[in-house]
């Protein structure tokens, strides 16, 4: 709901309120929290206190552009043809269309419009705000920095909670206190990347039930920045949007840049209640329309069964034993195409292998659906080789700079997609093979950042604008791609989890969530995603033994379970495994299908971290059924028993409770305030506990 009262807006939802408005000439600032009566917001005044911090630095601010006695970040920072980096904002009015409040400030002089949006999801408690710049001109205007959304709350020494990490190493959350200064979470390389996530958890001293928290996301893919600030002046300030590194927007006359969407949300129930909020938001509103109500198949991914070595007979024998351990998509990975035999040639040639398909690929996805089974394939849309045929007809076609040398990354270039001839070509590329072909998956992947980003066909004034052509081209791909084929099933990939974010959920149906596939790790990274993302958007594979990152060896069983707390694949070399082990997949699989509907659909309440305690917890509710996941890493003094209070449950409810040999009658406030008994014997050894409301 968005009400307007004596010049304040007010966005309410079901529980929260944010109220701004102008005053004095500035756009203000007011309140983010739970509800409080509308009627009762006012203004406060502020005044300068000296000549070196004046009463703009001081005021929360709603969106703060470049000019006059200001010395904070700015959120928005422009250049005028005659020279002029100066922005005097002024109110310029209101209108409500479609429940979107837009607000039009304009400078004092210069021909610019910013309108600042807000969207309210009341059911959700999420805010979703961003910003579009427009020029009112005859004139070029240069956009030097923009961010999609400013907040302002009350008070320092918030805690800020993001990972930080590296290729096979995403994930690894951390929690840092801000007292002064500024922190500055960010990718600078073309996409989300591995290093930090764009996405904010602020809190004093919240825990998994209780403590106000301050949360958001960014929907872009792209180079992004958040920055915190700890401001002198008792206040905490954050920003969000495009990162401002290496970045330049030629806005031309009548044009309009319209910003990443950032969605904001607050509770004071603590972290399972935002992961609650974010989690049914993504579902419902993020994630594209076609499968947002489907349940994720259990797939089947040829890659560590084979590498590069593809071959047609080969991979219907793979597809027979995934078939029969109960897979339900069977996913062809890279070396189909081209003179694809190493990562050193091949990226570009769009075109079946047919040394190794002499039949094109018709044969295997022939005996794929016989089998009952959709078909998937793997392809790097974006990149080429040296080595390929591609790149020998159009070289002109990679980021580059003049009088200076391509550097390769994993033996490849990365496309200039800002040339529309380069985007013409991959729409065709993955149009003919979705026409020609009963392909109902593709994994989508992206291996390397960006390097020489240079766009020799763009003026030397709109250079910089690549980072955001290129993430828009791609979006604008998969959405032509959705248009003209339906139901296609999307993965978004980049060597792991490096594009993890609420612009690739806008478009894909998910993510691959790291290379790392060793179950230890992933049981830190899943549960670091798991504050922001679901489950039903993280791909997860059990693979084979010793892992190829650590050589750890972990027992299968632990390894499914791993793997059965998000989408489920498989991805390790069946035709090795053993008779145990085709049954014990067998049974895996069968018990996944019987319970993905709440993994995936389900609220997720993190009971217990290896991060701080002994064993590892993590349950999903859904509709009167919960299943709990239980994780213990080694054996410490001899100890096997262990209480876990489950949560999410109905108090009232009596529930039939499936656990090792057991099926037991317990009630809803029993299960939650003293909890279950688990006998855990020896290293690695892991359980499921199913409940049903009886």
């Amino acid at each position: 709901m968005i009400k307007v009262l004596n010049n304040i807006f007010v966005l309410e939802g079901k529980n929260i309120q944010y109220a701004f408005g102008p005053y004095k000439g500035l756009l203000r600032h007011i309140y983010f929290g739970n509800k409080a009566d509308e009627k009762d917001f006012e203004h406060f005044e502020i005044r300068d206190i000296s000549s070196n911090d004046s009463s703009c630095d001081i005021a929360w601010e709603e969106y703060t552009p470049w000019g006059g006695l200001r010395y904070k970040e700015p959120a928005v920072k422009v250049r005028f043809s005659d020279g002029t980096r100066d922005l005097v904002l002024e109110y310029d009015g209101f209108a409500i269309e479609e429940d979107v409040l837009r607000i039009m400030l304009k400078d004092k002089f210069y021909p610019i419009a910013i309108f600042l949006n807000y969207k309210i999801y009341e059911e959700y408690d999420i805010i979703a705000r961003w910003v579009d710049i427009k020029n009112l001109g005859e004139e070029d205007i240069f956009i030097e920095k923009a961010y999609s959304c400013e907040i302002n709350i009350d008070g320092t020494g918030y805690n800020i909670t993001n990972v930080l990490g590296h290729w096979v190493g995403e994930g690894r959350r951390f929690k840092q206190r801000l007292d002064g200064g500024k922190l500055i979470l960010e990718s600078r390389k073309g996409n989300t990347g591995h290093n930090n996530n764009p996405y904010f958890i602020l809190d004093i001293d919240a825990n998994e039930d209780k403590g106000e928290v301050y949360f958001g996301a960014l929907e872009y893919t792209g180079n992004f920045k958040i920055l915190v600030e700890a401001t002198p002046y008792y206040y905490t300030r954050l920003l969000m949007g495009l990162n401002d590194f290496d970045f330049e927007y030629k806005l031309k006359p009548s044009e309009a840049l319209i910003l990443p969407k950032a969605y904001i949300g607050y509770t004071d129930k603590g972290y399972s209640d935002m992961s609650h909020r974010l989690h049914r938001f993504v579902r419902d509103i993020i994630l594209p329309v076609d499968l947002r109500n489907s349940l994720r198949p259990v797939l089947f991914n040829s890659w560590e069964a084979t590498l590069f070595n593809v071959k047609c007979d080969e991979q219907i024998e793979l597809a027979r034993k995934a078939k029969d351990i109960g897979c339900e998509l069977f996913v062809v990975d890279d070396g189909w195409f081209g003179e694809r035999n190493s990562d050193s040639a091949g990226l570009g040639d769009w075109k079946v292998n047919r040394d190794k398909f002499p039949n094109g690929l018709e044969e295997l996805i022939h005996e794929v659906n016989r089998l009952g089974m959709d078909f998937g394939l793997w392809i790097e849309p974006e990149m080429v080789n040296p080595d390929s045929e591609l790149y020998r007809q159009h070289p002109d076609w990679v980021y580059r700079f003049n009088n200076r040398e391509l550097t390769t990354s994993r033996n490849q270039l990365v496309l200039n997609l800002s040339l529309n001839e380069v985007k013409k070509y991959i729409f065709n590329v993955l149009d003919g093979l979705l026409t020609n072909y009963n392909i109902k998956y593709i994994k989508w992947d992206m291996n390397r950042p960006f390097s020489e980003a240079g766009a020799l066909n763009l003026d030397i004034k709109e250079q910089k604008m690549i980072w955001l052509l290129h993430s828009k081209a791609v979006f604008d791909l998969i959405e032509r791609l959705r248009g003209k084929h339906k139901g296609i099933e999307i993965e978004a990939c980049a060597s792991g989890g490096g594009r993890m974010d609420f612009g690739v959920l806008n478009y894909f149906d998910e993510f691959w969530t790291s290379d790392n596939t060793d179950a230890l790790d992933r049981l830190f990274i899943q549960e670091s995603v798991s504050y922001v993302y679901p489950a039903n958007t993280m791909r997860c594979w059990v693979t084979d033994c010793p892992n190829f990152i650590n050589g750890r060896t972990i027992p299968l069983e632990f390894r499914f379970h791993v793997a059965m707390m998000g989408s489920l694949g498989i991805g390790g070399n069946i035709n090795k495994w053993t008779k145990e082990e085709i049954e014990l997949a067998k049974e895996k699989i069968k018990q996944y299908k019987e319970i993905r509907h709440i993994v995936q659909k389900g609220d997720l309440f993190r009971i217990k971290s290896i991060l701080k305690d002994e064993i590892h917890a993590i349950q999903y509710v859904y509709q009167g059924e919960s299943v709990v996941f239980v994780f213990k890493l080694y054996e410490k003094f001899g100890r096997k028993q262990y209480k876990v209070k489950l949560k999410g449950l109905n108090a009232d409810k009596i529930y039939e409770v499936k656990y090792g040999d057991k099926i037991v009658r317990k009630g809803g406030a029993y299960l939650k305030n003293v909890g279950l008994e688990l006998i855990l014997d020896g290293d690695f050894s892991s359980q499921l506990i199913r409940l049903k409301e009886i």
